[in-house]
């Protein structure tokens, strides 16, 4: 299978070294249990845009300091593109701002919480299509935003959500899966991340997030989600708990 990246933004300069780009967080996430996935990359920022819905087999989308209504034409631009990939009945994985952006394009709504979304947290899962293997009740991943999606586009199922995020994870027939939470992030590039935007996050919500860095993180759980949704089946098992 082809993936094709939609990279809606670019690591800080500052944190690359160590961490890499968006793409390569999701490589090293997704050849951690499908190694033989083919990944390819469009920066969507730098006016990058595939020539068609057909240039790869799925498409994922990434996560991204602007917001989907930002008055941006490359925003419109992908706006346009993941409708045209929904006409098509494509495979569509939206992280976070790629979340969003599925939502703003198919007819819901994204706004802004004013609280900001940082560390773990948690979300209770609603329902588990056959795909969610392993099925958990929970599922705790990395979070970094303040936009979330506030209602979701029609036929959207949200299989699960939480307090802070209700919409927290979504479903759109059978060609659609969107996470609010970062599966790609780790635990350090989280916390430098936190550490940048202190000040911007305020200290209450910087010293909760930094604290929860100790919980239980669950990406290798949720890429084994998306892994299925796709028909990919995983060549290495994620850890399960009891339900």
């Amino acid at each position: 299978m082809r993936l094709g990246i939609l990279q809606a933004d670019s690591v800080r300069p500052e944190l690359r070294e160590t961490f890499g780009d968006y793409p390569d967080m999701f490589a090293r996430r997704f050849r951690e249990q499908a190694p033989a996935l083919e990944l390819v990359t469009w920066n969507l920022p730098a006016d990058e845009l595939p020539a068609s819905v057909d240039d790869a087999d799925a498409w994922l989308i990434t996560g991204s300091k602007w917001s989907v209504y930002d008055d941006l034409s490359w925003i419109e631009r992908a706006h346009d593109f993941v409708r045209a990939l929904h006409a098509a009945r494509k495979p569509i994985l939206g992280i976070c701002f790629g979340h969003q952006l599925v939502a703003s394009a198919l007819g819901g709504e994204v706004r802004n919480a004013a609280a900001w979304g940082v560390g773990v947290h948690t979300a209770r899962i609603h329902e588990r299509p056959d795909w969610m293997q392993p099925g958990v009740p929970t599922l705790s991943l990395l979070v970094s935003h303040q936009d979330q999606v506030t209602t979701p586009p029609p036929r959207a199922r949200v299989l699960a959500g939480h307090a802070f995020c209700p919409n927290d994870m979504m479903q759109i027939d059978d060609h659609i899966l969107t996470f609010q939470g970062h599966p790609e992030f780790e635990p350090g590039y989280s916390r430098a991340l936190m550490e940048l935007r202190r000040e911007i996050i305020g200290e209450s919500v910087y010293q909760e997030g930094m604290a929860s860095l100790h919980s239980t993180i669950e990406g290798d759980i949720a890429v084994a989600w998306m892994l299925r949704f796709l028909g990919v089946e995983p060549q290495v098992a994620a850890p399960g708990r009891e339900a």
